[in-house]
């Protein structure tokens, strides 16, 4: 057989090396998919807590693909800020609180019973039980008597005037407004099952339309106190902003739309939520006013640098550790050696807040021990992210790629926090107070309109105030919807959730935790 010719093997020798690169990118194709699949079956039936044992992150602190860089060096021993934790045992609360009411019944023998003559009591044996009541629906029947003087029979008759309400000829008293309220919002309670509790429990009928009803006519006397709440959250200068969707019902033709419960927290402080249809750039202008000026800490939506952008000097962005941290957990399966030494310098970032959270530091100590310790870390990290994105060895795509890249571009705003001990390590207050919202959403599915977001937006709030305050929601709400017709516009800040607490010495309740 003839040998082959010189531009037949140069043919063969191109087909080789193209099929040898089609089969390389199709094995890292391959890979990649295999590593996105492995990541969504670990988000849908894996643990969604990201703690990490310490023992998982005992791995090698060198780095063999970064043999042109410099040695990392360890992580800094613990200061006397981080003293070691001793276990202590927490004192058991008791088991009945000595507040509760006491219903006494007293059961003796039947003997006893028979000739009590003949028995003389030397002692009694005690137990308890922890018994529930349901709430019951009462009248308040108000009776104005009606007068006339003694010695003027024929005047005209005094009368008291009725006690001033949220409506004039209203049946729902403050009571069960606030009932009402806390069923929805706090339980999560959509109105229409709160109406067949009604009906089939105590059979009151009161139609979802009524109820709806009295929620907008509480939302609408709530709501000097939510610009009030507003106000004092943005007034320090450092705010806390997340966003969260809520679908609401679209009117004409039943379908849903889908608007943002944009929420906006001061940490050690209130929360307020503001209503707006879109997640657009612009919506920022109305939940953030034109006069602020300070830094809003936030995840690494782009909506909000360009929001930054636009405000010039006056807005500082600060980055969120905890979503970074959370890239590089998802990569720790693919890349465990690298994603894991990177968890580990975060953790340490962690476990030096931690011991200033324990020492109750304030923010000059604050910036001060980050200037000395924690800038050491984020310096390090900041190096070994560059080299590894110089290497070119992580594929973009891959979940460590993917990773290092959300890492770099939030660089700067990741270090405003070294500079400033006001501002948080992460985001997790404002998103902590988005779970509520999350949870009635899974319950009542939309919003019956679009305005009903602006009034879920003021309720929230008042709740989620009284929620950081350690203030009981209903107690507050119903003391606060029967003062308010009788206060003007300068007594407002005498009730909220801050002062009110002070004046009646509210003791923190469960839902504070």
């Amino acid at each position: 057989m003839a040998a082959p010719l010189p531009n037949e093997l140069n043919a063969l020798r191109e087909l080789v090396s193209s099929l040898q690169s089609t089969l390389a990118a199709v094995q890292a194709e391959n890979q990649l998919l295999r590593q996105k699949l492995d990541a969504l079956a670990r988000r849908l039936f894996g643990v969604s807590s990201e703690a990490l044992n310490p023992a998982q992150l005992q791995l090698l602190l060198t780095l063999p693909e970064l043999a042109a860089a410099p040695t990392p060096a360890p992580a800094p021993a613990p200061t006397e800020l981080s003293p070691r934790k001793v276990a202590a045992r927490k004192a058991r609360a008791p088991r009945l609180p000595e507040a509760l009411p006491v219903l006494e019944e007293v059961i003796d023998p039947e003997p006893v019973k028979a000739q009590p003559e003949q028995w003389r009591c030397i002692g009694q044996e005690v137990s308890e039980q922890l018994d529930y009541e349901p709430g019951r629906f009462l009248r308040r029947r108000i009776i104005r008597r009606k007068y006339v003087h003694r010695t003027a029979g024929d005047a005209v008759p005094v009368i008291a005037p009725l006690p001033e309400g949220l409506q004039e000829r209203g049946i729902a008293a403050p009571g069960l407004l606030a009932h009402v309220l806390i069923s929805k919002y706090c339980d999560h309670l959509p109105l229409y099952r709160q109406e067949q509790i009604f009906a089939q429990r105590h059979k009151i009928n009161l139609p979802r339309q009524t109820l709806a009803r009295w929620v907008e006519l509480a939302a609408d006397w709530l709501k000097p106190i939510y610009e009030h709440i507003r106000t004092g959250v943005l007034a320090d200068g450092y705010v806390q902003v997340d966003e969260t969707p809520i679908n609401y019902l679209e009117p004409g033709n039943g379908k849903t739309k889908q608007g943002y419960l944009w929420t906006s927290s001061r940490p050690g402080g209130e929360v307020f939520y503001h209503w707006v249809t879109s997640r657009a750039t612009a919506c920022l202008e109305q939940v953030i006013p034109a006069n602020f000026r300070g830094i809003i800490q936030c995840d690494g939506y782009a909506a909000y640098r360009s929001f930054a952008n636009a405000r010039g000097d006056t807005v500082i962005l600060a980055g969120c550790w905890a979503h970074v941290r959370r890239k590089f957990f998802e990569a720790r399966e693919t890349a465990p050696r690298l994603a894991g030494w990177i968890l580990r310098q975060i953790q340490h970032l962690y476990a030096l807040e931690s011991a200033l959270r324990e020492k109750r530091a304030g923010p000059q100590r604050r910036a001060a021990v980050r200037a000395s310790e924690s800038q050491m870390i984020v310096a390090r990290l900041e190096r070994v992210l560059l080299c590894l994105k110089a290497s070119g060895k992580q594929l973009p795509q891959s979940p460590l790629g993917i990773a290092i890249d959300y890492a770099l571009g939030l660089w700067s705003t990741l270090q405003v926090f070294l500079s400033d001990g006001r501002v948080e390590l992460d985001n997790n207050l404002v998103e902590n107070a988005i779970r509520p919202t999350a949870l009635g959403k899974k319950n009542w599915l939309f919003i019956g309109e679009a305005n009903a977001g602006e009034r879920s937006a003021i309720i929230y709030t008042v709740i989620e105030s009284c929620r950081r305050r350690g203030i009981e929601p209903y107690t507050y709400l119903r003391d606060v919807l029967t003062r308010l017709p009788h206060l003007t516009n300068k007594q407002v800040p005498t009730i909220i959730p801050t002062a009110w607490g002070k004046k009646t010495d509210q003791k923190p309740t469960a839902l504070a935790a």
